[in-house]
């Protein structure tokens, strides 16, 4: 197998047409200002070392010096062999609720922004795992289709808000059926689903949905973000400016209370553990520590593992050539002067 370390390097190569036009540009140019001083016949003879040949010799080495130095920057290298990597894990889908309830402070800085460093935490620890993000309020939508990418996962994160999902309230169940939907079917793999809500006001039957789950294979687990004596929830506008605190129609402050009695419930129905988080502890690594003392399954995929550099190549040549055309000179030599290839002799007047 063939690449190259470093193709960025290509885009070099894109000036080689402008390269090429600008000596075409010089030599037109350098013809027409000879010939302003007189004919071309004139000018060979009190311009006897004059040599165009040289010049676009000269030309030529510069622009396949070019050319070598370019491909040899991009470092190309070659596969040498295969190996067959033998690799475990588990699918695992992050139900994650983004509510106007998890905008309440009692896990600081909020719980939306806590759970998202969390998960942030425990994208960093996987390994040969695969990864999906559902997001749900009153309604759930796939955010990150299955990825071993854990870079994009990271950036599919960032962009999770509270404006993500339009439909407010808390369809546990309707992300418990779009996790389970996303998931890929059979058993080669062992999968888990963790949810990470507040649990409140939660408009479906999620219960139903885990024990749904449960027979298809899927393990749910719930995760309780936020206190049960609970706290306010922030009244934020379209600019992310703090307006206060939303009230009800008598002018009330809503408090806002994690739900770990429908979590706990949801969680044993989908053969799954409950963990309530706390202020100093989201418990999103004890859930994953018990995911990942699943038995997994191996599965395995022959790759290119050694790759030989070949830039060496291209830069040593590309250095020799560069060296010939600095050693040739544009003017005719005292032996190339002496040559006659065509066999005229001069005649005296």
């Amino acid at each position: 197998m063939f690449k190259f370390a470093y193709p960025l390097f290509l885009w070099g190569l894109a000036l080689l047409p402008f390269f090429a036009m600008l000596f075409a540009f010089r030599m037109s140019w350098k013809k027409k200002a000879i010939q302003r001083f007189g004919e071309q016949k004139l000018m060979d003879l009190l311009m006897p070392d004059k040599s165009n040949a040289r010049t676009t010799w000269k030309f030529v080495l510069l622009f396949i010096a070019y050319i070598l130095l370019i491909v040899g920057l991009a470092n190309p290298q070659i596969g040498s062999k295969y190996e067959e990597v033998k690799r475990q894990g588990v699918d695992l889908i992050i139900a994650l609720d983004v509510s106007n309830s998890m905008l309440a402070e009692d896990i600081r800085p909020n719980r939306l922004d806590r759970a998202k460093q969390a998960i942030s935490k425990l994208i960093d620890n996987l390994h040969d795992d695969r990864l999906g993000i559902v997001i749900f309020a009153g309604d759930a939508y796939l955010q990150l289709p299955f990825t071993s990418d854990y870079a994009a996962a990271k950036l599919f994160l960032a962009t999770v808000d509270n404006r993500s999902v339009q439909t407010q309230g808390t369809a546990i169940g309707a992300a418990i059926n779009t996790a389970v939907k996303a998931l890929p079917k059979g058993g080669v793999r062992n999968k888990a689903i963790i949810v990470i809500s507040d649990g409140e006001n939660h408009e479906d039957d999620a219960i139903e949905e885990a024990k749904s789950a449960k027979q298809l294979g899927i393990f749910v687990h719930t995760l309780g973000i936020g206190s049960e004596s609970g706290a306010p929830i922030p009244d934020i506008n379209e600019n992310g400016e703090k307006l206060g605190y939303k009230k009800d129609e008598n002018g009330t402050t809503v408090i806002s209370r994690m739900n770990p009695q429908m979590l706990n419930e949801v969680a044993a129905a989908g053969g799954g553990k409950f963990v309530q988080s706390s202020t100093s502890d989201i418990g999103l690594e004890e859930l994953f520590t018990q995911i990942n003392a699943m038995q997994k399954t191996d599965f395995g995929t022959k790759t290119f593992t050694d790759y030989e550099d070949r830039f060496q190549w291209f830069l040593g040549f590309g250095l020799l050539i560069l060296l010939l055309e600095f050693l040739m000179n544009e003017r005719r030599s005292a032996i190339s002067k002496k040559v006659n290839l065509f066999g005229t002799t001069k005649r005296n007047k």
